[in-house]
């Protein structure tokens, strides 16, 4: 469908793959406005098929793949594209984003978005030049690796001279053809990783996707935003954490602070501290491993790291992966996490929910619940371990269901640390209470960008008091919006960072950044005056050049209420769909190790007040006591048809 605005194609693809039927579905200029892209496209999307009856692994269910408008606008970090499904793994819809090539080039081939249903017949992969679409027999790479599938396609992507046509891909491994429950999908060497993705795609008996094609993007006022972008990539170059830290260790820099700030999950969320944690630390990492950075397309970040396994140069483990596979299973050798990180990578699972499945199942051994043979600071077999779970053989059968499942068989729930069955990421959560409220209120599960990474305020960039209750709920709630509107934009995350003025983050000792972090915990009313009415804040702030650069690509009025107003609307949204699936405050769960059991037996503060800011939280989302959005906020958001269930039939 046609549209006015720049940086959209205006065309969304629905394949039914049953029938093999291509079908534009329409999505019109005023959803657009309401629903921007990426997550919350998809969450529209869902929406209106969606029932609540349907299960992941049905002909009902949906594989939505959407960009946002800034995805191939050349703005900073603007490769992003995002994959929402029916979880397998957690029951309620989830949303997975991943950078690399893949959105770049669907946009190129002319498309917005793409939505799958049914099931091929016999295992498939899809080529899609310029909007055409082309199913081809997957027989020969149906049990390929990530890698190797994706060096096959590029054998069948040549042209007549010889060269492989420019293109992106999606593609799932062995686990995701096995089903395992958080399979993820891969693309080049980024990971749509939460939520079990992979194992949709691989029910669908789809390999792979294969997008190409020469169409512009198109940017509405491209004059300006060349300007604009040019200064977004100097001040992005010149802060602190996405110009100096970030490019230096990458994600793994953030280790040394969370020992400090006693926030670096250890022994299966026991404790906040690992005493070997220098061995696994980011510093360890650039200093004796990294090869070079890399980073996605229009990135000027580059974080991520480069190490040599097998001979050959791959991809490095990220921050989550370093710590769950390092102190998380008290294991301190880091050449083995860089493999490990490459075996997953490979076989196409989640390394966040495999980590703490396996540190789950070494407690549950340890404390006589399950004889599993695992074993805390054992790690000699997880290679093979891995496999298994891939493959779905012996014991990997059962880690395949995730720490959620096995604990409900096996006992042990108080320390399978999930939310919503979806496993937390790395970041412990009783020295970091308003992250605890993200994770607990999470859209998709445990996950603490999806929560708002409130720990960014907690240690990791300002330091607010880490235990207080005091307007965390807010700011949850604030950071919560920002999160959804920059991953519907199409952007990374990372480029949020910098909304941290430079002078807090480069002295922490600074009479004014102590000022800032003391006065944080006033800001409650504030955040939720701007909440309620966003019109107040109609501005560009200064270190946030997200809203011009929307307004120049798009065409669309902007600033920075009405950035928050598009993410609070996502966010409810997504909440308004998954209460068909059941979702209300008893959901918003932690594991009684964090909620209950003290992290320092001499902090009375230390663990999770949730219940406490539960309250709160709801009441400045204006949600009701079940943790639903109250029909007013529906309306106010614009989003009241959602209500009363689906509009479209699957």
């Amino acid at each position: 469908m046609a549209t006015k605005y720049g940086g959209y194609m205006g065309k969304v693809l629905k394949i039914n793959l049953t029938t093999r039927e291509v079908s534009e579905y329409p999505f019109s200029d005023e959803e657009r406005q309401l629903f921007i892209g990426g997550k919350t496209m998809a969450a529209k999307i869902l929406g209106d098929h969606l029932t609540g009856k349907e299960k992941a692994f049905s002909e009902e269910n949906l594989l939505v793949v959407t960009t946002g408008p800034m995805t191939g606008s050349g703005a900073p970090s603007s490769s992003r594209f995002n994959i929402s499904t029916l979880s397998p793994q957690t029951g309620y819809i989830t949303s997975s984003n991943c950078g690399g090539h893949f959105g770049y080039y669907l946009k190129k081939s002319g498309l917005d978005a793409l939505i799958l249903t049914g099931r091929c017949e016999t295992p498939s992969w899809i080529e899609i030049n310029n909007g055409n679409v082309i199913f081809h027999d997957a027989q020969d790479i149906w049990g390929m690796k990530t890698g190797e599938t994706q060096q096959a396609l590029d054998g069948k992507m040549r042209l007549k001279n010889g060269r492989v046509r420019k293109n992106g891909k999606i593609c799932i491994g062995p686990a995701g053809e096995n089903l395992v429950l958080y399979s993820c999908i891969v693309s080049n060497e980024r990971v749509s990783g939460r939520g079990g993705t992979g194992a949709v795609m691989g029910w669908m008996r789809l390999k792979a996707v294969c997008a190409s094609g020469n169409k512009e993007v198109p940017v509405y006022d491209r004059e300006k935003m060349v300007r604009h972008t040019q200064k977004w990539f100097r001040y992005l170059r010149k802060h602190p954490l996405t110009g100096s830290q970030l490019p230096k260790l990458g994600t793994a820099g953030l280790v040394s602070a969370m020992q400090m700030k006693h926030i670096l999950s250890t022994k299966n969320y026991t404790y906040g501290q690992y005493d070997e944690f220098e061995k696994v630390s980011g510093e360890e990492l650039a200093e004796k491993y990294n090869i070079v950075n890399k980073g996605c397309l229009t990135c000027p970040i580059r974080c991520a790291r480069t190490v040599e396994v097998n001979g050959q140069q791959v991809k490095g483990p990220e921050l989550e992966t370093l710590v769950l596979l390092g102190g998380g299973i008290l294991n301190n050798d880091l050449e083995s996490i860089l493999k490990w990180n490459y075996e997953l990578d490979e076989l196409g699972m989640d390394t966040i929910s495999c980590a703490n499945t396996i540190s789950y199942a070494m407690e549950a051994n340890e404390k006589g619940l399950w004889d599993n043979g695992l074993k805390f600071s054992e790690t000699g077999e997880l290679s093979k371990i891995f496999e298994d779970i891939a493959y779905r053989r012996g014991i990997g059968d059962e880690l395949a269901l995730g720490s959620k499942r096995l604990s409900e068989k096996y006992g042990g729930k108080e320390f399978a640390v999930h939310a919503k069955g979806m496993e937390l990421a790395a970041y412990e959560p009783r020295k970091a209470v308003g992250l605890g409220l993200g994770y607990a209120t999470s859209n998709r599960g445990g996950c603490h960008l999806n929560g708002g990474y409130l720990v960014i305020l907690e240690g990791l960039g300002l330091s607010m008091n880490q235990t207080t209750y005091h307007s965390k709920a807010d700011l949850t709630m604030l950071f919560q919006d920002l999160m959804e509107m920059i991953s519907a934009s199409g952007q990374c995350l990372f480029t949020s960072y910098a909304f941290f003025p430079t002078p807090l983050m480069n002295h922490p000792n600074a009479w004014y950044t102590k000022l800032v972090n003391k006065v944080l915990p006033f800001t409650g009313p504030v955040v939720r005056i701007i909440n309620k009415f966003p019109e107040i804040a109609c501005f560009h702030l200064p270190v946030f050049h997200h809203t011009k650069g929307f307004e120049y690509t798009t065409g669309m009025k902007m600033t920075f209420g009405r950035y928050i107003r598009c993410g609070e609307r996502g966010f409810n949204l997504e909440r308004e769909v998954n209460r068909r699936f059941g979702v209300n405050a008893n959901k918003d769960a932690l594991p009684r190790r964090l909620t209950e059991t003290l992290q320092d037996p001499k902090d009375p503060d230390s663990k999770v007040p949730l219940e406490k800011l539960k309250k709160v939280y709801y009441h400045a989302r204006g949600w009701n006591r079940d943790g639903l959005p109250a029909k007013r906020i529906l309306e106010k958001l614009k989003i009241a048809d959602q209500a009363e269930g689906p509009k479209r039939k699957a």
